[in-house]
Order: structure tokens, then C-alpha cells, then sequence
């Protein structure tokens, strides 16, 4: 019999396996990302009337109407995004667009398990750099080490800001120390912005404003509009290279669905008028704010995010594994971002897109568990 190919030989990702033993041992799930709440009622009534409406192929490069729309809320013309099956599609374009034999990309430790394997498939090396977790003072991004991870091999940097999962938010301060080193090296950025409008504190800069011509920005309605399912995402890229990313994307799924891509150009600019984002930063917010304080009461150093759904915790006595087996709550581990450096020990990433009745079950089953608190 022939065989697979090695690159076959890919195994569980840990977010799906997290989520699987969740739902097996009945346990609450602060592990996979995705929210509690249903989408918003005006992103459904949208999504109703497009069915029977736009029900066949998009253009590959989208639906005009949400490339539009997503150009005049991204501040871009409309002509310069593709509208992909979710974030997750945008990256793996990117990289194959940008990305090729010998080359190599750049980005952090902690790092989303996706980009690695994405930059290997582009046969390109991804090579990480680590930031540090200060016990008091939380994740540091040391731009002189990313800056010395530059080869003339160097092709990209590959960025998340808000970034899964330490929660940061680069400073303008750093995101001009990157648009320089990136233009001292003749570098592509690409921006993976899925939690733009997920934030605590000041809007968060976007890096295409800073560096136009080298910057591709990634984003995601799932995140945006509660709907991680619907698996709409884009690419805003700069100006005249789109045609470029167009190629592979009409080889790779084609388009994305149709009735789900009216439904998201419709509702974009409801999002915004109605204010929806500070509404749901508010509700984050304080759901974020109680998982901290209740983690802390179990002795957990707590490390609050700037940004996304996710906070970091470190706790000596708790793995992902005893947590989903001993406590009944899901969570995933810190390894599961590390890749070329060792995690920090007890590391652990909750996410707060659940109900306030989900994570206060959650804390109530830690509390319980006495052999996790120490108690």
C-alpha cells in the first residue's frame, strides 16, 4: 500500500482535545476559544435574509459588498481585500504568497500553534523569539531579540496584536521599533489583528497605518461578531498585491460561504453605529476581571491581558491534564504555545468568553478540588 506523507502525520491539535475531554467529562470549558453567547441578533436577522438571496459561489475574492465594507471600516480600499474562510486561511495564504524554500519568518514565543506549521508547509523555517514573563511585571516583548533574529534568510515578521495568548498590546513606541527594523531588512509584516476590537484600555494601533506598503493585515468576523463558527475572515493588503494572494486563493477554498459573507457586510456597519464593540469590551471586561480575582483567591499569579478573550495564569500545582480530570475545567495548557523554548512552569490560558454563571461554576469546582488549591 502507499503511504501518507509525513506531513500527514499531524496529530489532535490540543485545542480540539481539550475541548473533546471537556465535553466528555462534563467539564466547563475556558480552553477553546469560542463565546457562550450567541451572535449578535442583528448578524443573525442579516444571515436570514441573505439565505435564498446569495446562496452560490462568491468571487473568490469576496462578495463586493463586504469588501467594501470591510474597506471602509478598515480604513482601506475595499479593492485591496480578500475575504477568506476565517483568519486561519488568510495566514496560510500569506505564508504561501510570501514564504518559499530557505526563507524564513520571524515571530513570538508564546506563539499560536498554527503559524509554525503554516510557514513549514510554504517551506519556509519559523523561527521564534521569546518573550519573558516578569512576575511582576507581567509579558515583555524585547525588540533588540527580535531584531537580532533577523538572517538575510529573513523574509516576514509575523505579529499578533492583540496577541493570543499573553493578551498584549504593542505600544507605538514598539510597533515604530518594528516598521523600522522591518524596513531596514526589507521585510513583509503581516498583522494578525483578530482581536482588534478586543481590547481594555486605548484602541490598540494598527500596523498598517504605519507601514502601508509592507504590511498584510489579518482579521476575523468570528471574533469581531461572536461567530467563530461561520469562518469569515480577511486579508487587507497593501495597495496593488492583492491579485497576488487572489491567485492562491482561488485554488485553496475557492470562497468563502456566500450567505454568511452578505450577512457580515450587512452587519458591519451596525456593529459599529450601534456601538456593539464597547458594549462587548465592557462585558469582557468585567467577566475577565472576575475569573482573575477569583483565580487569585487560589493562589494564582494572574497575568490580566491588554487585550483578547484570554488571561494567563501560573499556579505550581495545576496542569491542564488535572484540571479536565480532577476539577471538571478545561483550560489549555502553556506548552501548547511553545514550540523552540521551554514554557514557564505551571502555565496555564483561560478564556472569559463564557457566561458569568460558566466561570463562576468553574471557580466553584476549583474551590472544591482541594488537592489543586493546596488546600
Amino acid at each position: 500500500m502507499p503511504h501518507l506523507h509525513d506531513r500527514a502525520a499531524a496529530q489532535e491539535s490540543v485545542f480540539a482535545r481539550m475541548s473533546r475531554l471537556a465535553a466528555q467529562r462534563g467539564a466547563v470549558n475556558l480552553g477553546q476559544g469560542f463565546p457562550s453567547a450567541p451572535p449578535p441578533a442583528f448578524l443573525l436577522d442579516a444571515a436570514r435574509g441573505a439565505l435564498g438571496r446569495a446562496d452560490q459561489y462568491a468571487p473568490p475574492a469576496g462578495l463586493p459588498a463586504l469588501r467594501d465594507a470591510l474597506g471602509a471600516d478598515l480604513g482601506v480600499d475595499g479593492a485591496d481585500v480578500t475575504v477568506t474562510c476565517g483568519a486561519t486561511e488568510a495566514l496560510h495564504l500569506l505564508a504561501l504568497a510570501l514564504l518559499g524554500p530557505g526563507d524564513e519568518a520571524l515571530m513570538l514565543e508564546p506563539v499560536f500553534d498554527v503559524y509554525l506549521p503554516q510557514v513549514a508547509l510554504a517551506g519556509a523555517r519559523g523561527v521564534t523569539v521569546p518573550m519573558t514573563l516578569d512576575p511582576a511585571r507581567g509579558w515583555q516583548f524585547d525588540l533588540g531579540a527580535l531584531a537580532a533574529a533577523v538572517t538575510p534568510r529573513t523574509r516576514a515578521l509575523l505579529l499578533n496584536s492583540p496577541f493570543n495568548p499573553t493578551g498584549t498590546v504593542f505600544t507605538d513606541e514598539e510597533l515604530a521599533g518594528i516598521v523600522a527594523l522591518a524596513r531596514r531588512h526589507d521585510l513583509w509584516i503581516v498583522s494578525d489583528e483578530v482581536y482588534d476590537e478586543l481590547y481594555f484600555g486605548a484602541r490598540p494601533t494598527a500596523l498598517r497605518t504605519l507601514a502601508p506598503e509592507r504590511t498584510f493585515t489579518v482579521g476575523s468576523a468570528g471574533k469581531r461578531l461572536e461567530a467563530t463558527g461561520w469562518r469569515v475572515g480577511w486579508i487587507a493588503a497593501p495597495p496593488g498585491l492583492t491579485p497576488g494572494v487572489l491567485g492562491l486563493r482561488q485554488i485553496t477554498s475557492f470562497c468563502a460561504p456566500a450567505p454568511l459573507q452578505a450577512a457580515v457586510a450587512a452587519a458591519l456597519p451596525v456593529a459599529r453605529a450601534a456601538g456593539f464593540y464597547e458594549e462587548l469590551r465592557q462585558g469582557y471586561a468585567g467577566r475577565m476581571q472576575r475569573l482573575a480575582a477569583g483565580l487569585r483567591e487560589l493562589g494564582a499569579a494572574v497575568f490580566e491581558p491588554r487585550g483578547t478573550y484570554f488571561l494567563t495564569a501560573l499556579h505550581p500545582s495545576w496542569t491542564a491534564e488535572t484540571l479536565v480530570q480532577e476539577a471538571g475545567v478545561a483550560v489549555i495548557p502553556g506548552e501548547a504555545f511553545y514550540a523552540q523554548q521551554a514554557a514557564p512552569a505551571g502555565l496555564t490560558r483561560w478564556a472569559f468568553c463564557k457566561s458569568d454563571a460558566e466561570i463562576d461554576l468553574a471557580l466553584t469546582r476549583l474551590r472544591a478540588a482541594r488537592l489543586l488549591t493546596g488546600a
